[in-house]
C-alpha cells in the first residue's frame, strides 16, 4: 500500500483515543481548562454516565469569538507562554482536549469574556467546525458535550454501565477539588446533586484539610497530621493519617504535583517507605500530599492523559517525601486515631440490641437530652425496670416495650440483682481476671508541684485485666493499653536509637543456647552472622543444622532465644540475599522486639504500669506496634456516659 496522509478528522479521532479514554477523561480535561481560566465555581452535569451529555459551566475569564475558533483547532493553546515544553505552569499539556473531544461528539462552546457585552457560541459536530454565533450567557464559559463517541461506536462498546462511569467522573472531580480548595464544585446527574463543595476559607493548609474532610471523611480530618517541608526549591505540604488509620487499598492516597493529580510509582514507593515501620504490608495509609516543584525539574508529558510524571532528581524527591513524613509522624508522638475508640464503642453494643430489636426511640440514635450522638453508635435504652401499670417497661418514656425487650435480658438482670439464687460464685471469684494490683492505693503526687498522674495524656494506671491489658484513668475518660504491643514498640524504637549511636549493647549468656534448625536455615543465619552481631545477636555454627547463641541484645532481657532464632530464620527466607539486614531493619528489629517485650500474661505492679505509660508518652510512634495494631484505646467520658444513657 502506498504511504498517504490521513484526513484531519481521522487524525483528531486517533488523538481522542489517547486523550479521551472515557467520559471521566473528557470531564478532567474540561475542568482543568476551567481552573486554568481562573474559575472560582465549576458546575458539572452529566447524563447516562456522561455518554449522553456532559455540561461544564464556570465563571472563568471567558473567550472572544476569535479565541473560540482557535480553541478547537489542533496545536492551538493558551497554556504554553513560550516554546519550551518543559516550562508548563498550568494544568496542560500533551493532550489537545477540545479538538479531540469535538472529533468524537457534538461539542458546543459558549463563552463571554470579562467586560464583554455579549456571549458567543461555536459548535463542532464530529470534527466539522461551525462559525461563532451570538448567544446568551453570563461571564465565563459553558461547554456541552452530547453523544460522546457517537462518531466512533466501537468505543462505546468498551464503556461500563452508566453508574460506573458516573463514579469515575466523581472520583476525577474530587481529586481536582482537593488540589483547589478555594474553588466551589458541584456535580449532578441532571436530577440529584452527587457532589456539592463550597469554597474553603482560611490558610491554604487549613483549607485543604477542610476540603479533605468533606471528601475523605471526618475520621481523616480528626486524625490527620500536617506535613510542611522544603528541600532544594521543592515544597511538600499536605495532611497524612496516623498509622492506626489505615485501609486495605491505596484508594485514599492522593498525590499531586504542581496542582495536578498523579499516580506516580516513585511517590507511592516513598510513602510506603515512610510508613514501613508502622503498617503491615497489606495495609495502606490515608493521606493527601501536594508537591510544588520547578516545572523545569519535572516532565508532565510522559503520559497522554498527564496521569504520570517524571522527575529529573528522583533521589531528592524521594528523600523529601520520606524525611518529611517520618518527621511528621514523629511529631505526632504517641497519638492513636480516634477511630480506634469509636470502633471499641461499637463493639460494646450488646449483641441482643441490634437495630432490629430496638424501639423507634432507641433506634433513632438520640439521647435523653435530645442530642444525636456523633459516634455512629446506637445507645441502648435504660435497663428494663417494671414500674407497674400497663405492663410496659420504662413507663413509655423511651424505654423498652414488652415486644422489644431482648430475650433473656430480664432474666439476666434479675440474676445480677440476686446472685445467691443462681448459684453464681462469690464476687471475689468473678474478679479473678484482675491482677492483684486491681485495687491500688490512692495516687499522690511525688511533690507539691508535680501534676496528678491522671493529668498525663495516658493517665494513671488503675488496674490490669487478664494480665494483658492496663486500664488507666485520665481527666477526660479511660485508656486501655495492650502491654505487649506497647512495650514491643518501645523496645523497637530503643533498638533503632542504639544502632544509630554505634550498636546494640549485648549481654553474654551464662550457658550458650543451642538451636536446632534445618541445614539451609542454619546456613542462612550463619551467612548473616556479622550483620546480626551488629544488632546484638551473636551466633556460631555448631555442626550441621545447629547454631549456638552466645550473646543476645541487652534490650531484650530474658527473651525466648530459641523461638527468636527460628523466627529470624523464617524472616531471612522472605528477605532473600539481595538486601542487607540494615536495609530491612524494620523486619529484623521488629521480630527481635516482639520477643523481647513484656509478654501477655505477665503480672505488672502499679509502678511498672505507670512507668510503661510514661515511656509511651515520651516515645514517638508508640500509638501503634510494629505490626500496625493500636497499642491503646481511649474512651472519652462523654462516650461512656452515652453508653449508659446519661447523655
Amino acid at each position: 500500500m502506498p504511504i498517504r496522509l490521513l484526513p484531519e478528522i481521522l487524525v483528531n479521532r486517533i488523538a481522542a483515543g489517547e486523550v479521551v479514554e472515557r467520559p471521566a477523561a473528557a470531564v478532567k480535561e474540561l475542568v482543568e481548562n476551567a481552573l486554568d481560566a481562573g474559575a472560582t465555581r465549576i458546575d458539572v452535569v452529566v447524563r447516562d454516565g456522561g455518554k449522553a451529555l456532559i455540561t461544564i459551566t464556570d465563571d472563568g475569564c471567558g473567550m472572544t469569538p476569535d479565541e473560540l475558533s482557535l480553541a478547537v483547532e489542533r496545536h492551538a493553546t493558551s497554556k504554553l507562554p513560550g516554546d519550551d515544553l518543559l516550562d508548563i505552569r498550568s494544568l496542560g499539556f500533551r493532550g489537545e482536549a477540545l479538538p479531540s473531544i469535538g472529533a468524537v461528539s457534538h461539542l458546543t462552546l459558549t463563552s463571554r469574556p470579562r467586560g464583554a457585552d455579549s456571549a458567543w457560541s461555536l459548535t463542532v459536530d464530529a470534527g466539522t467546525k461551525g462559525t461563532p454565533q451570538p448567544a446568551a450567557l453570563a461571564q465565563g464559559t459553558r461547554i456541552e458535550v452530547r453523544d460522546l463517541f457517537a462518531a466512533v461506536p466501537a468505543r462505546l462498546k468498551f464503556l461500563k454501565a452508566a453508574r460506573t462511569e458516573y463514579d469515575h467522573i466523581a472520583d476525577c472531580l474530587e481529586r481536582l477539588a482537593m488540589a483547589h480548595p478555594g474553588v466551589a464544585f458541584t456535580l449532578s446527574d441532571g436530577g440529584r446533586a452527587g457532589l456539592r463543595l463550597s469554597a474553603a476559607q482560611g490558610e491554604l493548609l487549613d483549607a485543604r484539610l477542610s476540603r479533605l474532610g468533606a471528601l475523605i471523611g471526618r475520621d481523616f480530618q480528626e486524625n490527620a497530621v500536617p506535613v510542611q517541608a522544603e528541600r532544594e526549591g521543592a515544597t511538600l505540604s499536605g495532611w497524612i493519617g496516623l498509622p492506626t488509620l489505615h485501609r486495605p487499598t491505596a484508594r485514599h492516597q492522593h498525590l499531586f504535583v504542581n496542582g495536578r493529580p498523579v499516580r506516580d510509582k516513585l511517590m507511592v514507593g516513598a510513602v510506603r517507605g515512610a510508613y514501613a515501620d508502622f503498617l503491615p504490608r497489606d495495609r495502606h495509609p490515608m493521606l493527601a500530599l501536594f508537591l510544588e516543584i520547578d516545572p523545569q525539574e519535572v516532565d508532565v508529558n510522559v503520559h497522554p492523559a498527564k496521569a504520570e510524571v517524571r522527575f529529573r532528581d528522583q533521589a531528592m524527591v524521594r528523600g523529601l517525601i520520606v524525611g518529611s513524613l517520618k518527621h511528621a509522624l514523629a511529631e505526632a508522638g504517641h497519638r492513636a486515631s480516634t477511630t480506634v475508640g469509636l470502633a471499641t464503642l461499637g463493639a460494646l453494643r450488646p449483641e441482643a440490641l441490634g437495630p432490629a430489636t430496638l424501639g423507634p426511640e432507641a433506634g433513632g440514635g438520640q439521647s435523653e437530652s435530645g442530642a444525636a450522638p456523633d459516634t455512629g453508635f446506637i445507645a441502648p435504652s435504660p435497663l428494663p425496670h417494671n414500674r407497674g401499670g400497663g405492663g410496659s417497661w420504662g413507663g413509655g418514656g423511651g424505654g423498652y416495650t414488652p415486644q422489644t425487650v431482648p430475650r433473656g435480658l430480664a432474666e439476666r438482670s434479675a440474676a445480677f440483682q440476686a446472685p445467691h439464687q443462681t448459684g453464681l460464685p462469690p464476687l471475689q471469684g468473678r474478679l479473678s481476671g484482675f491482677a492483684p494490683a486491681a485495687r491500688p492505693p490512692e495516687y499522690r503526687p511525688a511533690s507539691a508541684n508535680a501534676p496528678p498522674l491522671d493529668s498525663h495524656p495516658l493517665g494513671a494506671a488503675r488496674a490490669q485485666l487478664h494480665t494483658t491489658y492496663i486500664v488507666a484513668q485520665t481527666t477526660e475518660g479511660i485508656v486501655i493499653v495492650d502491654q505487649h504491643a506497647a512495650h514491643e514498640r518501645l523496645v523497637y524504637e530503643r533498638m533503632k536509637t542504639a544502632l544509630l549511636e554505634g550498636g546494640v549493647k549485648r549481654q553474654a549468656l551464662l550457658i550458650p543456647e543451642l538451636v536446632e534448625l534445618d541445614e539451609p536455615s542454619a546456613n542462612r543465619l550463619l551467612g548473616r552472622a556479622e550483620e546480626l552481631a551488629e544488632l546484638g545477636l551473636v551466633l556460631e555454627g555448631f555442626g550441621p543444622g545447629c547454631v549456638m547463641v552466645r550473646e543476645t541484645p541487652a534490650l531484650l532481657g530474658q527473651s525466648d532465644v530459641k523461638n527468636l532464632v527460628r523466627d529470624l530464620a523464617e524472616e531471612l527466607v522472605e528477605l532473600g540475599d539481595t538486601l542487607s539486614l540494615k536495609e530491612r531493619l524494620e523486619e529484623v528489629c521488629g521480630t527481635m522486639a516482639c520477643h523481647g517485650s513484656v509478654r501477655s500474661g505477665r503480672v505488672l505492679g502499679i509502678e511498672e504500669m505507670n512507668a510503661l505509660l510514661r515511656q509511651m508518652e515520651a516515645t514517638p510512634h508508640s500509638g501503634q506496634c510494629n505490626h500496625g495494631r493500636p497499642t491503646y484505646v481511649e474512651l472519652k467520658l462523654a462516650d461512656i456516659e452515652r453508653l449508659f444513657g446519661r447523655r
